[in-house]
């Protein structure tokens, strides 16, 4: 299972990183085609909205996450729970949020089908 951790942690990651977020392709192989979201702010986002809005960033703003957490909810399908913030100019935390996301193995490869994010309280 840790194997599988570090590869599912990877995938998530990869997605905060602005070099790989605004690469529609990656992004299409990366986001399961039923893929939607809930937002931070409440709101639902389907696989084209988000699409387009990472597609669009120019730069994202740089992020820390860690506490992940990987359960196995069926065969090739698991729940991957974590803590991230935004790293503001000078270093201090922001918009910390609880993450939540389904992954499923399509094939050879595994796409997030799932996410959420829910705001915290400042755990650093």
């Amino acid at each position: 299972m840790n194997s599988l951790l570090a590869l599912i942690q990877a995938l998530e990651i990869e997605l905060h990183h602005s070099g790989v977020r605004c690469d529609a392709a990656r992004l299409g192989h990366v986001l399961h085609e039923d893929f939607h979201e809930i937002g931070r702010s409440g709101s639902r986002y389907d696989r084209a909205t988000v699409m387009g809005f990472l597609a669009g960033l120019k730069e994202a703003p740089p992020a820390v996450s860690d506490d992940f957490v990987l359960q196995e909810l069926a065969p090739g399908v698991v729940l991957l729970n974590y803590r991230s913030a935004d790293v503001q100019p000078g270093g201090a935390l922001s918009r910390h949020t609880l993450r939540s996301s389904i992954w499923v193995r399509e094939g050879d490869r595994w796409q997030i089908r799932y996410h959420q994010g829910t705001p915290a309280a400042a755990p650093w």
